[in-house]
């Protein structure tokens, strides 16, 4: 009988990145040019003459592009499929992979229609996201769902139960009928028992049957993120917004979908209290405003460009940040041990700047010319970006 043999690993080498981004606000940057990846998962990073790639099955030349973790959009709002009733679209989410998105994490399935409000509805409804967008990755992408938004009634029983069934998140606190600060408290604390990360909807009301949550509710009912602290897309005065970041300690989310004016204030206040660890970013879409493929590096480009932020460290507001904050620690940064989900960019066409990063300082976004997610090729040269000055190449081994 013949001998069976182990398959051979899927081993990915890129080689000649002219920048590594780390995702890791420690240390942003990276000195090295090459990453080798085994079965999806970095196994190492450095010098190209120090490395072993005599294993490669598929090499990719960055040709001197930059290569970053996946970004991760903290602030979606999922329904069924690749489809939005918010704004009636197919295919958004395919087409934020090509914002350099990887992941995609649910405020809550709040768009559903006809949405149920009851405590066994609600249940079924946070498990089905939770399993069908588990199994479900237009290009790749990973996408968390499954957030049940809070109704009164809920118990630690109920936190029990679908903390088990693998539901591992908490929907915005506020869109549903429990809007008061002890009544969140003590349900976010149920969820956190159990693992389960949660957010807290933050300024005037977004859909019918939302609320405006003030900065005392906020911080009373104390979930791990202050969604849209700039608004979602209705912000906050600035008094209530500097209550929120002087007096907690949770992490403050910037969203696409709100006030500018507000992010760049929560920004410099972070940065003042030596707290940029704690910013994170969403897009909050589907929305009012349609969907945001580029939402995230749009974010990221206007703090870095009108926030007095580095460009590689705005990059890690949209993944390593959150990795951390969701306990995501197999993905969102460059590291060994971590998802190879990486994004190849360069500065675009035409734009003004002296390479990526200064090309982002000022406010051009950049041109993406690969997507690969857990070691495997899922776009080339972005539809949606401004063509990038240089393109990897996959090279035949």
């Amino acid at each position: 009988m013949p001998m069976s043999l182990d398959p051979k690993p899927n081993a990915l080498v890129v080689r000649n990145i002219g920048l590594v981004l780390s995702g890791d606000l420690g240390r942003p940057i990276l000195d090295a040019d090459t990453i080798v990846a085994v079965d999806g998962k970095i196994t190492a990073i450095g010098k190209a003459g120090a490395l072993d790639t005599s294993a490669a099955v598929t090499v990719i030349d960055a040709m001197g592009c930059a290569v970053a973790p996946g970004l991760i959009d903290n602030h979606v709002h999922p329904v069924a499929g690749d489809w939005t009733p918010r704004q009636n679209q197919i295919g958004w989410m395919d087409s934020t992979v090509h914002g350099g998105v990887t992941t995609i994490i649910s405020a809550g399935e709040v768009h559903t229609p006809g949405r149920p409000r009851d405590l066994v509805g609600l249940k079924a409804l946070a498990i089905a996201a939770q399993r069908t967008f588990s199994n479900f990755r237009p290009s790749g992408m990973k996408i968390l769902a499954g957030a049940p938004i809070l109704e009164p009634g809920l118990t630690e029983e109920d936190f029990r139960y679908l903390a088990e069934a693998g539901v591992t998140l908490v929907g915005e606190v506020g869109l549903g009928g429990v809007k008061d600060g002890p009544s969140g408290r003590q349900m976010i604390a149920w969820a956190r028992n159990y693992g389960m990360t949660s957010m807290t909807h933050t300024g005037g009301p977004s859909l019918p049957g939302s609320g405006r949550i003030g900065a005392d509710t906020v911080l009373e009912v104390d979930a791990d993120i202050v969604a849209h602290v700039n608004g979602g897309p209705t912000a906050l005065p600035e008094a209530e917004i500097r209550q929120i970041c002087e007096k907690g300690s949770r992490a403050l989310e910037i969203v696409h979908n709100g006030n500018l004016r507000t992010g760049l204030f929560v920004l410099d206040l972070a940065r003042q209290r030596g707290e940029l660890s704690r910013i994170v970013l969403g897009t909050d879409s589907p929305a009012g405003s349609g969907v945001q493929p580029l939402g995230i590096l749009r974010t990221l480009t206007m703090l870095a460009s009108l926030g007095g932020v580095a460009p590689e460290v705005a990059f890690c507001f949209a993944s390593g940040n959150t990795a951390r904050v969701r306990g995501l620690h197999d993905r969102g940064m460059i590291e060994v041990g971590r998802a190879a989900d990486l994004i190849f960019m360069d500065q675009a066409i035409g734009g003004a700047g002296d390479g990526l990063l200064d090309s982002v300082a000022q406010g051009n976004l950049p041109g993406i010319g690969m997507v690969v997610i857990d070691g495997v090729v899922q776009t080339r040269r972005s539809r949606n970006t401004p063509p990038a000055m240089r393109v990897p190449e996959v090279v035949t081994v």
